[in-house]
């Protein structure tokens, strides 16, 4: 891992008289799976959508794949991935047409989509559902597929907000087994989970209390850091010190 394809510093943003975000700063590093945990309230996903290019912070600042957070949003989405916990599909279009969609968004150009789209389909081994309704398919292709398009630009980052929500445990430990391959390839994950077996995975894991980063670290070090033997543990210490009301 070399090189930091996230730089925040003095990040606040305040929603009339809230501050759902207060003063954090972080690094994330390039091909790094970087866990961002916090409970609901905590602030976490109004960070994220700074970071994404969707919402511009009250005060601080950052780059995003050397984009800057506050001016150059566009970019950001253009040089970003991006898959929710709703697997960011169109169940009223083919998985074909999907694809095609997505591909288009990002700039993508006829040429490039019909290559991507075969390359794709053959890789997830989903050619004979070309054709079929996103909607259809089951849960764990549903999953895969939304993280592939995420991908078909070839992003820098990817972002992944609570991706496992409601999928069994097979289910999660196979779309774990696909971060793993995107992260050696040198793609930054940057990931929220309710899991805390999930965070056990990141490189290193933030935890979000009160709009402030209360800790960082590997899970390793958090663990040894709160003497809990488990990344639940931890998150339970951590949380529990929370002010809000979650």
């Amino acid at each position: 891992m070399e090189g930091n394809v996230i730089e925040i510093r003095n990040l606040t943003k305040k929603f009339g008289d809230f501050t759902a975000v207060d003063n954090i700063s972080f690094d994330v590093w390039k091909g790094e799976i970087f866990g961002f945990l916090g409970a609901n309230g905590a602030g976490k996903t109004t960070a994220m959508r700074i970071l994404c290019g969707l919402s511009r912070p009250t005060s601080g600042g950052g780059t995003v794949s050397g984009y800057d957070i506050n001016t150059e949003q566009e970019k950001i989405k253009r040089h970003i991935g991006y898959m929710s916990q709703k697997f960011s599909l169109y169940p009223d279009l083919t998985v074909r047409e999907n694809i095609r969609l997505f591909g288009g968004i990002y700039g993508l150009r006829d040429r490039e989509i019909r290559e991507k789209t075969d390359a794709m389909l053959g890789m997830l081994e989903m050619m004979s559902e070309k054709d079929k309704f996103a909607g259809a398919l089951p849960l764990g292709w549903k999953q895969k597929l939304a993280f592939s398009i995420a991908l078909i630009h070839e992003p820098e980052i990817i972002f992944l907000d609570e991706p496992t929500g409601g999928v069994d445990p097979e289910t999660r430990r196979r779309f774990w087994e696909m971060i793993y391959d995107t992260a050696e390839k040198g793609v930054t994950v940057f990931v929220t989970t309710h899991y805390m077996d999930e965070a056990e995975y990141c490189d290193r894991v933030s935890v979000m209390v009160d709009g402030k980063i209360a800790a960082m670290n590997s899970p390793s070090g958090l663990k040894s850091e709160y003497h809990a033997g488990n990344m639940d543990e931890v998150f339970r210490i951590i949380a529990g010190r929370a002010a809000r009301e979650e």
